[in-house]
């Protein structure tokens, strides 16, 4: 036997409305199509599913049967139905969200309050094990988007600017640098720099400063938090 989600969904029309008139009328078709189909339907069942001459129309205990059945699955198709509305729309779902910028969490949760009261039913998930991997796991599709500080030319991906930042040095109060009103890359000489455990080309410390005036400290330490 052949069942389609049109069958249970006339089954339950027909139920509702009494009557196959009414019936057609809630499914926007003929009454003859509906018979039609009810005739198809019985053809395959070997049974009938109405009471023929019941008013209004009432379906036999095959007929019930299928009833039961329709109002077990149609409620999932159509919650199914509107949770792939909601993905496509972008109402609801997970959104995978990976940081390479670490200082970005100060100012990311606070928004991410924001974001959940206006979309409560799409889920974030920030994924703090891919910080020093997120580009990567970006093309992979591991994520949904990366929260960074240094945009590259990859092709497919789309850097989008938020805001401008300034970098900062850090040193303890009583370190002789820390008198100075300003950062010179030779200052680095003879210093121990601490750094976030990724790629130097990715450390502004690096790239913008020590790089182009090829300097390089006496020592380099990793962290991974402040």
């Amino acid at each position: 036997m052949h069942i389609e989600f049109r069958h249970l969904r006339t089954i339950k029309a027909i139920h509702e409305a009494g009557g196959l008139a009414k019936a057609a009328d809630l499914l926007n078709t003929t009454q003859s199509a509906l018979s039609h189909q009810v005739k198809g339907l019985e053809d395959q069942a070997g049974v009938e599913l109405f009471v023929r001459r019941s008013k209004p129309l009432k379906l036999s205990a095959a007929g019930t049967r299928l009833l039961r059945l329709a109002e077990q699955v149609l409620p999932q198709i159509e919650a199914t139905v509107a949770e792939f509305t909601g993905l496509r729309d972008g109402h609801s779902g997970r959104m995978h969200i990976a940081i390479e910028c670490h200082a970005c969490f100060e100012w990311l949760f606070p928004v991410l309050e924001h974001f959940r009261r206006d979309w409560a039913d799409v889920d974030v998930d920030i994924r703090p094990g891919l910080a020093f991997d997120a580009l990567p796991a970006l093309m992979k599709e591991e994520v949904d988007l990366v929260v960074s500080s240094d945009p590259e030319d990859i092709a497919g991906v789309e850097f989008i600017e938020l805001f401008d930042y300034a970098p900062v040095f850090v040193a303890s109060k009583d370190h002789p640098l820390a008198q100075k009103e300003y950062i010179e890359a030779a200052d680095f000489r003879g210093e121990t720099l601490i750094t976030y455990p990724v790629e130097r080309s990715r450390l502004d410390i690096f790239s913008q400063l020590l790089i182009p005036a090829k300097v390089e400290p006496a020592a380099v330490r990793q962290a991974e938090l402040t």
